[in-house]
């Protein structure tokens, strides 16, 4: 039989999180790889989710979101982005802020349009890219800030250049972008025309003195930017899958062209909840944000006691760790040796680079428990030891 395996996607592998959660399942290691939460959501939240089942919410929402969401939205980002936003127009519910990275890009590009992707990456970024036959462009950014380099990106744009995509928050860095790089990034998405494509969903979980700039607020952006934006990493519930796209009228038809026919609608109680989540306002986000930054000040110190060199995190729940003192092999095979050796499985950053480039780092995620960080800290004290 011949290959049945489409061309675009022929260099699409498995992703590296499958690998490394099966690993850890396979050795009982503490799992601070894979990026969710590991204790539940707000009990306010789940509550609005079965009252809204209990009153029979079940059928299929409005294609772009059910009402009562993106008047929430509305409400929300409006104030955020200093206008007031067209709940019919320029809001659309997705299956999560990956669906809607996905509609956005098959929405946006052209069969042999590049992409400016900056990595490391999220991976589904050049997954999307080339499924939509696009050609991925790549842009690195600098160790040991992720600092992004304004000469390299200039030299990235050609005239077949159409998106350029972006996210800060960052995943897997924790960086969060300064308003200079934004605006550079939105001078050059004016000068070319260019859309940029900005998942945002981390922009609840930025730690002081860093400070999130939506891109769609600077000057002339508003126009050529999607922004991405999720439920699942701001409630702690991303098994729910509910993000958000909010863009111009104009983007925001194209998206929802394609998101009509990918999944159609997103779960409609679970709408409804999130809705009630998003009414609860900043005395629910600061309490997040406090719960993160003691996670975050309790996996920075377990690692640095054991030898690794880290920088905390400006944003997101993830933190990289310089291994290089602890051993000299890929990030790859060291993720191996820590879930067979130690007991406590990470990411290796590796997977994030279109050449695997090795960054001598590897990525913990602390959205998790005290006591699941506590016993990953007991366990990595065996590096010392070794």
């Amino acid at each position: 039989m011949r290959n049945v395996m489409a061309h675009r996607i022929h260099d699409v592998g498995t992703s590296i999180f499958s690998e490394m959660s099966a690993l850890a399942t396979r050795h009982g290691a503490v799992n601070l790889g894979q990026g969710f939460p590991d204790f539940a959501g707000p009990a306010f939240l789940k509550e609005a989710a079965r009252a809204a089942i209990s009153a029979d919410l079940n059928q299929y929402a409005p294609s772009h979101g059910l009402p009562v969401l993106r008047s929430a939205l509305a409400r929300t980002y409006g104030p955020l982005y200093g206008r007031e936003l067209d709940v019919d127009r320029e809001i659309t519910v997705t299956s999560g802020g990956t669906e809607a990275i996905m509609v956005s890009v098959l929405a946006l590009v052209n069969p042999g349009d590049e992409v400016i992707l900056l990595e490391p990456y999220y991976d589904s970024y050049p997954a999307n890219v080339l499924a939509a036959g696009g050609v991925p462009r790549h842009v690195r950014l600098r160790e040991p800030d992720w600092t992004l380099n304004p000469d390299e990106l200039r030299a990235a744009i050609t005239p077949r250049t159409r998106v350029i995509m972006l996210n800060t928050p960052h995943n897997p860095t924790g960086k969060v972008f300064s308003r200079a790089e934004l605006e550079l990034v939105a001078q050059l998405a004016r000068e070319h025309d260019l859309v940029v494509i900005s998942d945002e969903v981390y922009e609840r979980l930025v730690f002081p003195p860093a400070e999130h700039v939506p891109l769609c607020t600077l000057p002339g952006m508003w126009e050529r930017t999607v922004t991405i934006l999720s439920a699942g990493k701001t409630f702690s519930v991303t098994g729910w899958k509910v993000g958000y796209a909010v863009a111009s009228a104009a983007l925001t038809e194209a998206l929802r062209r394609v998101h009509q026919f990918c999944t159609f609608a997103t779960a409609t109680p679970l709408q409804a909840a999130v809705a009630a989540g998003l009414e609860a306002g900043e005395g629910y986000l600061a309490e997040f944000r406090a719960f993160y930054t003691a996670r975050r000040d309790e996996l920075v110190t377990a690692l640095s006691d054991v030898g690794f060199r880290v920088r905390p995190p400006q944003g997101t729940y993830f933190v990289m760790a310089d291994y290089r003192g602890l051993g000299g092999e890929g990030d790859l095979e060291f993720c191996r040796r820590l879930i067979r050796e130690v007991g406590v499985a990470a990411i290796p950053p590796s997977a994030f680079f279109h050449d695997g480039h090795q960054t001598g780092h590897v990525r913990f995620c602390f959205a998790k428990q005290p006591q699941t960080l506590a016993a990953a800290a007991e366990r990595l004290r065996k590096l010392t030891r070794a």
